[in-house]
């Protein structure tokens, strides 16, 4: 055990934040601390730095432990190079080696005794800088720079003439320099790129030390952490596992804890009802009875109602009219701002049905793609066609589509005037608005929240076709959770623009990656991408060459050449394809199944209460009708659900 929290407590004025937190952390263990914001996480971090007190409890660090923090919010102002800054982290390596240098000269002048003590000390430095990595710390700068977004024509660019974010990133890279035997980190991924945060991830992943971060971003906490400590109604539960262990044993856990929860309300409520009754009795021995229950409520233990687990924040959408096959297709499509070409000559199409994923690095265009497909933005060149009956839901970051005069209820309500005040109150709560909060203007919303009014908006329309841009920011945990939920089960389609891969990996059935002006297609979720985008990129550069030398001028194509690997690839482009329009289909199949048993299962409760009605009674003719079409309907009942069982094996 390297470090330890032993029952740690900690309130602000009257409201509890911590209560009772205990947990442990080995050598070389990365472990994750999670909860919904304001849960205390970033407290609990304070709290091991020394930063807060606790009320109660304490941290154990093993003795010569040494801690590097990186907290959210910090003061950095190095007056300092990039590069220097970096090369101040490894400023005892430099000492250690001028030392060696110099008793490389002494060895040359010195006999006997004093050679012998030389000697001495420079074996024991030499190995002191060999187990610090001292033959490598420049290579080492030079890692952690360029994995943060560095090039070495930043090198020399003063450290306070850069951005927040990119100061931020500074901060981070001293500390991943420094090497601590614990590296705290709170939030990393915020200023960081999609390459950045995947090499960070590589970094945490294999450094020697230990590691306890706090973070949102779901993908790197599932590549990085092996122990998940969640912070939930203040309380702390330890899971030790990665994030997708993680969220499969809470939701086992919070379905138990409601379960025993309502049980438990259902027999107070009894108790109670039986209590009045036996007072309204107004006899003595009865009375003596109330007051015996009473004395043995008082004694329960009350269970603690669980949070994320209301069933009214299941969101389920279902699209009102079914499009075409053909949803969008896109050909020889070219943008470009001034001197900037953007892309050009881009085709791909999505079919009814999937679920896919537009990504690639910033600038590169996917906004923009998806402003033209909404004709919010004139292309230079090409074709965009929508199909047959295909009605688009958009979803835009500038969220363009609210009305600021109305509050968040009238924006969903005049919207919607057929929703039950109560559904437009489940769905809002579903994206944290609750109580007066729906009663607030739009125009006095931040970014944020309009964000959310606005995806709260769009999971209640009727549109077959969903186009979102960035629909996770400014969702905690729970809220994205509940979205991914909607979209896994939503039988329209789909395209989305986002930076979470954690959603992106849920929710996708494909992915479209914008590259270098080009289109690669990757028929899975962003695990499949992630094994596969290297040999795809290999092929492609290799493909590349080979049209150079033969024929300048040469369209290619990276699913169409004879080579190996990009011939593996079409391959597996056409069966993965093949794969899902056959998965689409018995999941198509399956709801029609489902439909027509809750219909068959309505017909036989019908006749059921048809053939229990008194004048039927004394009727035989009439009941062996009704028993007869009874019987037709239970045998098609049970055909039905072998069908199913079939089709969900």
């Amino acid at each position: 055990m390297i470090l330890a929290c032993q029952n740690i407590s900690k309130a602000f004025g009257i409201k509890q934040i911590l209560s009772d937190i205990s947990f442990h952390i080995e050598e070389k263990e990365k472990m994750a601390i999670v909860g919904i914001n304001g849960s205390g996480k970033t407290t609990l971090l304070k709290i091991i730095m020394g930063e807060e007190t606790p009320d109660s409890g304490q941290v154990v660090v093993a003795k010569d432990t040494t801690i590097g923090y990186l907290s959210q919010h910090q003061d950095i102002s190095f007056d300092n190079t990039i590069y220097n800054e970096m090369l101040d982290t490894k400023k005892h390596i430099i000492e250690l080696e001028k030392k060696i240098r110099q008793l490389e000269t002494e060895m040359t002048t010195k006999t006997g005794k004093e050679l012998e003590q030389v000697m001495e000390t420079y074996n024991r430095l030499s190995t002191k800088y060999d187990r610090e990595n001292g033959y490598a710390y420049e290579s080492e700068i030079n890692g952690v720079l360029k994995g943060l977004g560095f090039d070495k024509a930043d090198y020399d660019r003063h450290i306070n003439t850069l951005s927040g974010g990119q100061k931020m990133r500074i901060a981070l890279g001293r500390l991943l320099l420094t090497r601590p035997d614990i590296i705290i980190l709170d939030e990393p991924t915020n200023h960081l790129d999609m390459l950045s945060i995947s090499w960070l991830e590589g970094f945490l992943a294999s450094y020697t030390g230990s590691v306890i971060l706090v973070s949102h971003d779901r993908y790197f906490i599932d590549k990085i952490a092996s122990k998940i400590v969640e912070i939930d109604n203040t309380k702390g539960i330890v899971y030790n596992g990665n994030y997708s262990y993680y969220s499969t044993k809470r939701s086992q856990i919070r379905e138990a804890q409601m379960k025993a929860y309502l049980n438990q309300q259902h027999e107070i409520k009894h108790q109670e009802e039986v209590i009045t009754k036996l007072k309204q009795f107004n006899r003595e021995k009865s009375i003596k009875r109330a007051e015996s229950r009473e004395k043995m409520l008082d004694r329960v233990e009350l269970i603690e109602k669980p949070t994320e687990i209301a069933s009214e924040m299941r969101l389920t959408l279902t699209p009102s009219v079914e499009s075409g096959n053909d949803v969008l297709t896109v050909e020889k499509l070219k943008k470009s701002f001034g001197n900037n070409i953007l892309f050009d000559n881009l085709s791909f199409e999505i079919k009814r049905g999937e679920h896919v994923s537009l990504i690639g690095g910033n600038g590169t265009g996917k906004t923009t793609i998806l402003k033209m497909i909404n004709r919010l933005l004139p292309k230079d060149e090409g074709n965009i066609l929508l199909g047959s009956r295909v009605k688009i839901g958009y979803y835009d970051q500038e969220h363009q589509i609210l009305s600021l005069n109305k509050t968040i209820f009238e924006e969903i309500s005049d919207s919607y005037p057929d929703l039950t005040n109560t559904k437009i109150r489940n769905v809002l709560a579903a994206f944290l608005f609750t109580g007066d909060d729906v009663f607030k203007k739009i125009g006095d919303l931040s970014g944020g929240e309009r964000g959310r009014v606005s995806l709260a908006k769009l999971m209640l329309s009727p549109a077959n076709f969903l186009i979102l841009d960035e629909p996770t920011n400014h969702l905690d945990i729970q809220s994205k959770e509940i979205l991914e939920s909607a979209l896994r089960n939503y039988t329209g389609t789909v395209l989305v623009v986002s930076h979470d891969r954690y959603f992106i990996n849920r929710i996708s059935s494909r992915i479209i990656e914008l590259k270098n002006q080009h289109i690669f297609n990757f028929i899975g979720n962003y695990d499949y991408y992630d094994t596969h985008k290297d040999d795809v990129y290999a092929a492609y550069d290799n493909n590349i060459a080979k049209a150079d030398s033969s024929n300048p001028f040469t369209s290619i194509n990276p699913y169409n050449t004879s080579n190996n690997k990009a011939s593996s690839s079409k391959d597996d482009y056409l069966k993965n394809k093949e794969e899902q329009a056959r998965l689409r289909k018995i999941a198509n199949d399956l709801k029609k199944v489902e439909a027509d048993i809750e219909n068959y299962e309505t017909k036989i409760s019908e006749l059921d209460e048809e053939i229990n009605l008194p004048e039927n009674a004394t009727n035989s003719a009439k009941l062996g009708e009704l028993s007869k079409l009874r019987e037709e309907y239970e045998n098609k009942l049970m055909e039905l659900y072998d069908k199913w069982e079939e089709l969900a094996e």
